[in-house]
């Protein structure tokens, strides 16, 4: 299996079907999660402003279980390296922790303050969960198809497969294809 260590940006860690499948597929050892202490904070910041998580106390109680999840997931990012990155300043804390994490991949919907030109250096790639999540099925269809069945049993309310792959069939419709192709 390909186990290898990938970066989750904010973006991707602030929507909750998102995160459960990324977070499953991480768990089922198809890849090593990595992040921040900022980019944690930064998903604190977008729940709370988006009304997606109404106190503060919820949010970190997300955060420590992920925390505790993950506990190897989060890596220190020194203010020098940030500093000696090139993309957008409010996402450069990000490719660093990618570069402290020997990350190849930064799981972003923010495409735009990741370009190639700005991640080349580093030996980084920037792809949407879509991409990402699909090649993540092209390595392991069984342990996709597994992750995606379990997700859909774990909600309050059961919900079958195809109910789920509706769900996330708007943010990751290249995935849901694949899918539903199985």
């Amino acid at each position: 299996m390909d186990n290898f260590p990938v970066a989750l940006d904010s973006c991707v860690l602030f929507q909750a079907m998102i995160r459960d499948t990324l977070l499953r597929a991480a768990e089922a050892g198809l890849y090593r999660v990595h992040w921040s202490q900022q980019i944690l904070d930064d998903t604190i910041r977008n729940l709370l402003a988006k009304n997606k998580i109404k106190s503060i106390e919820k949010a970190q109680y997300l955060i420590q279980e992920l925390i505790g999840a993950f506990p190897d997931a989060l890596v220190e990012v020194p203010p020098t390296l940030v500093s000696a990155m090139t993309n957008n300043i409010n996402d450069r804390h990000v490719v660093a922790a990618a570069v402290n994490a020997s990350a190849r991949i930064i799981v972003t919907f923010n495409l735009r303050h990741f370009l190639r030109k700005d991640l080349e250096p580093w030996g980084l790639e920037a792809q949407t969960p879509d991409i990402f999540l699909t090649h993540l099925y092209d390595i392991s269809p069984e342990i996709m198809m597994d992750v995606i069945q379990r997700q859909s049993q774990d909600f309050q309310n059961p919900v079958s497969v195809a109910e789920l792959l509706s769900m996330l069939n708007k943010r990751v419709p290249q995935f849901v294809s694949r899918l539903q192709s199985h």
